[in-house]
Formats: C-alpha cells, sequence, structure tokens
C-alpha cells in the first residue's frame, strides 16, 4: 500500500468562475510543485477539458480522473467521477441536453475556453456552464451511476450549494459512499451529525478556482499501486471510493 496525495476537485478555465490561468498544464504543474499525484478536474457541468487534461497529467508524471461538478435543479453540486475518459465525454453530451438555453456573458461571468493538451484555446461553451439542470437529486444520481460515475455530495460543509445547508440531511437513500469537505476541521462536527459518515469515507478537496487553492500535498489514501500502472491505481482509487462507506 502506498500512500497517493490528491485533489479530487479543480476546475479549469472552462468554469466561468475561475481564473483564465486554470489551463491544464498549469493545473498539473502546479500539483507537481505541490507534491500531489492524483487530480480530478470537475469543471461545472461539463467535462470538456478533460481530455486536454489526461495530456498535461502524463507530461507531469500524475494520474489524471475525469470529472464534473453537477449543478442538480436543487442547485446541490454533486461530483461525478469517471474512471473512463469515454464515458466521462458521453456524460458530457447528456448532461448539455439537460442545461437550460442561457448563453453566457463573458464580461459577467467569465470565459468558458476548451483547451488543448499545449493549453492552445480550441473552441467555447457558449451556454452559461454554473446555471443548475433540470435534474433533481436522484434524477442526477441516476442518470451519472448510469454512465459508471462514482457521485458524492460536494463540499458537504459549505453553506453554498452543499447537500446539508440545502436539504438539511443527507438522504440515505441516495446510497452515497463518501462525503467531500472543503474543511477538514469540519469533519468532526459533520460526524457527530451524520452516522453515515465515516472514518474512511471522507475527502478533502480544495475546489480550486485558482492556482494556488490546491491541496497542498496533506491529504491522501493509501492505494495498492503492485505491479505500478496509472491505470492500477486509477482502478484501486474508484474501488477505494466505492468500498470505504
Amino acid at each position: 500500500m502506498t500512500p497517493y496525495y490528491y485533489d479530487l476537485h479543480i476546475h479549469s478555465c472552462l468554469s466561468p468562475c475561475a481564473d483564465d490561468d486554470m489551463t491544464p498544464n498549469n493545473i498539473a504543474g502546479m500539483a507537481t510543485l505541490k507534491g500531489l499525484q492524483i487530480l480530478a478536474l470537475t469543471d461545472h457541468n461539463s467535462c470538456k477539458n478533460c481530455p486536454a487534461f489526461f495530456e498535461a497529467c502524463r507530461k507531469n508524471g500524475i494520474i489524471p480522473i475525469a470529472g464534473m461538478e453537477l449543478s442538480t435543479a436543487e442547485d446541490i453540486h454533486l461530483v461525478c467521477l469517471f474512471e473512463d475518459l469515454k464515458m466521462a465525454m458521453a456524460f458530457d453530451a447528456e448532461i448539455e441536453k439537460h442545461l437550460p438555453p442561457i448563453r453566457n456573458r463573458a464580461d459577467i461571468f467569465g470565459n468558458q475556453l476548451i483547451l488543448d493538451g499545449e493549453d492552445c484555446e480550441i473552441g467555447t461553451v457558449e451556454n452559461l456552464l454554473i446555471s443548475a439542470t433540470d435534474l433533481w437529486v436522484q434524477e442526477a444520481l441516476d442518470l451519472a451511476r448510469s454512465f459508471g460515475a462514482h457521485v458524492h455530495p460536494a463540499h458537504i460543509d459549505r453553506e453554498s450549494n452543499g447537500m446539508v445547508a440545502i436539504l438539511g440531511d443527507i438522504p440515505k437513500e441516495y446510497g452515497f459512499e463518501c462525503f467531500e469537505f472543503k474543511e477538514q476541521k469540519a469533519i468532526g462536527e459533520y460526524r457527530q451529525r451524520f452516522s453515515e459518515i465515516g472514518e474512511d469515507s471522507v475527502l478533502v478537496c480544495s475546489d480550486a478556482h485558482r492556482l494556488w487553492e490546491l491541496n497542498e500535498a496533506e491529504h491522501f489514501l493509501m492505494l495498492e499501486d503492485e505491479p505500478y500502472s496509472s491505470s492500477l491505481v486509477r482502478k484501486k482509487l474508484f474501488e477505494y471510493l466505492r468500498c470505504n462507506a
């Protein structure tokens, strides 16, 4: 078993609320400087920068995870992580159908840039990605899981877009296997309130929108990695996420 330092909630310049310098190569470079080994890109309601992110991470020896921060109709944020990049991109195409046709105003909300593996702009997303989809939580869970996603509630210790703040609860019928926190110091309080939050069922992630916000090398998962390959570590990560409730 080997400790792998992680950050599984990061936004690129595709998310309008993130800095334009949150490019795939900049993210991977900063993560390398900080000593991180596993990263997930989780832009708002889109996976369109994940292919470039995979290229950038591989150049830096980082294990990339394709992801999305999905906004439900209740405006609750769910982190969807995919073991397979192709499934993530198929899910991306499906989520486009569930976003309202509200055009992004870059001068107000920020740019929504699609980049290639060299950080060159190859397109933009026209509809506003920070809108809520038309999917209620259970519908969003069912859809994401049908594409093979691991899903957990984002930053449950936050007032804005957190499941606890909006619903006042973490309904057991949703079947969550782990829970994301923004602040490690909040974990104890939430464990007292919610018995389903076990010792090994929490992640502490940055929700970074700026380069300096990425996690430091503090939070790690113990994963089997022999004989080593990035695909094995990715597989063991998802086994961990699904089995440590």
